[in-house]
């Protein structure tokens, strides 16, 4: 077979693994196998574009993800192209195909009457320092949307009550200001009132522990899983998914898709467009437990 030369190849050429050359033959063996299905003479030089896409397309109706069918296609193309240099065969069929766009997972979020009951609950956070400064941070990441860099980076200085924002830097260095509302105004009142009497070196930091220094992001990703857990028991449980959370929550209530783009930092309006098939998985899940025959 033609594409015995091409394992020779990998084999002592490119000195792949038995395990990397395996997957190849498999995939080959898949592709040699539809083909013949459809017409017993063809072979490898007389395949066209045609037969290669229909190919594709019966992968996917099958249920395959498009990460096993892009690695399929990979291979394939780099048969053919060893096939072409070595003028035994024609054509390359794969040469004008593309790979289907890998899924992107939906952004895990936590529902935002889970998110009320945790904010809502007096005995949820200690009443002490730590509990009102932990109290205040996961108020900051559900209204705001900060990413966990930005908001250990705030200063006592990127704080304005009067005007109700936050001076923020994000990737890059880029700044933006966020808005927040009444509610988190209240809090960040009493917060900045009690971060007063806390004597330490880090004395521009906005957040920080009992000691006067900024919070670390490993001691905050522990504290936001901690208090999520209160009120979820869904694996993802970070900052980030307060993040999503924020985003999905603005959406919910008819945000425009260009301002939380802003509020977020995106640079693209591709990146927050994720959060709209969030917020219609959202609106099954309502759906699904609201009605009675759903």
């Amino acid at each position: 077979m033609l594409t015995d030369a091409f394992f020779d190849y990998l084999r002592y050429e490119r000195g792949v693994s038995e395990h990397t050359l395996e997957g190849y033959r498999a995939d080959l063996k898949a592709f040699r196998t539809f083909y013949k299905s459809l017409d017993s003479d063809l072979d490898w030089d007389s395949l066209d574009t045609d037969i290669a896409r229909d190919w594709v397309v019966s992968m996917i109706d099958s249920g395959n993800k498009p990460t096993s069918v892009a690695r399929r296609l990979s291979a394939l193309r780099s048969c053919y192209r060893f096939l072409l240099r070595r003028g035994l065969v024609s054509r390359d069929p794969f040469h004008n195909l593309t790979a289907p766009k890998a899924e992107r997972p939906l952004p895990a979020f936590i529902r935002e009457g889970d998110m009320q009951r945790l904010l809502d609950n007096d005995e949820a956070f200690t009443h002490d320092f730590d509990g009102l400064r932990d109290r205040t941070v996961i108020t900051v990441f559900y209204e705001t949307g900060l990413r966990l860099a930005e908001l250990i980076g705030l200063d006592m200085g990127d704080v304005s009550l009067g005007q109700q924002t936050l001076h923020v830097t994000g990737k890059g260095n880029r700044q933006r200001i966020v808005p927040f509302g009444d509610s988190l105004t209240g809090l960040l009142n009493k917060y900045i009132g009690s971060r007063a009497k806390v004597e330490g070196p880090d004395t521009q930091a906005l957040f920080v522990d009992g000691r006067g220094r900024r919070i670390k992001p490993g001691a905050t990703r522990a504290m936001v899983r901690r208090q999520l857990g209160l009120v979820t028991d869904q694996g993802k449980r970070s900052p980030h998914v307060l993040r999503h959370t924020f985003a999905t929550t603005m959406l919910n209530h008819q945000a425009n898709l260009e301002a939380v783009k802003e509020l977020l930092g995106h640079r693209r309006l591709a990146t927050t467009e994720i959060y709209t098939h969030t917020t219609f998985e959202e609106l099954r899940r309502e759906y699904n437990d609201a009605h009675p025959r759903a």
